[in-house]
């Protein structure tokens, strides 16, 4: 049996405005065990990127423990933290955050510029990624000449580039028309399942949900259903 890649418990999170405090998260319990393709539904405020961006390193819980491949990174400072994300972290954004006087080659290499790789080691680490999501032959074209279905591909290859544990994703498909995002959501389905990759995805799109093996929904603060997904 695999074992989990994250491991939440008990995770609250606070926000505090002047003498007002919001529980954002309220004792959240979550396991997402190696290779799965989760998604987290729920209304907006409801918690869900604030779960994301807990398990992704870039806030931390006010109590509880989030463990992500086996390290405690809810007790990480802000430094550990930054060094953490970028080995173990691929994030994939809404919007693509392409930089566009870039190639899809050169902003796919840009996570790995960060570790100090070799540079035969850092090309074959590029192609790989982009020959996972299928655009090889796309590797010199720039933002400006590919689809949006294209552009978000070429995200995904750069968030799979560092050989990550832990993919996350805040409504990756957002932007994208319906066969678009069907493409890419087969896609990270095929990564979960041929590469062992693990995939949490934030979503209001139902139709988005259907392509995750479990669909997790969020409602104030509090987890409160779980279930299958289209497996």
């Amino acid at each position: 049996m695999k074992g989990p890649v994250v491991q939440i418990e008990g995770v609250h999170k606070i926000h505090r405005r002047g003498p007002e405090s919001i529980d954002v998260l309220k004792g959240v319990d979550l396991t997402v065990p190696e290779g799965e393709f989760l998604a987290l539904m729920g209304p907006s405020g409801s918690g869900k990127t604030t779960l994301l961006n807990l398990m992704a390193g870039i806030d931390s819980p006010t109590s509880g423990r989030i463990v992500v491949h086996g390290r405690d990174i809810s007790r990480f400072n802000e430094d550990q933290l930054a060094a953490w994300r970028t080995r173990n972290i691929g994030y994939i954004f809404q919007a693509y955050n392409l930089v566009p006087v870039l190639t899809a080659y050169e902003n796919v290499e840009l996570p790995l510029l960060l570790l100090r790789l070799p540079s035969k080691r850092r090309h074959e680490q590029v192609m790989n990624a982009l020959e996972a999501v299928g655009l090889a032959d796309r590797r010199r074209h720039l933002p400006s000449q590919l689809s949006g279905g294209q552009e978000q591909r070429v995200a995904i290859a750069r968030a799979l580039a560092p050989d990550p544990p832990l993919l996350l994703g805040d409504e990756p498909t957002g932007n994208l028309d319906r066969d678009s995002a069907g493409a890419v959501l087969g896609l990270i389905g095929i990564l979960c399942r041929e590469l062992g990759k693990t995939f949490v995805m934030v979503t209001h799109d139902p139709k988005a949900a259907e392509a995750a093996d479990r669909v997790a929904r969020m409602e104030k603060g509090l987890l409160l259903e779980d279930r299958a997904g289209a497996l």
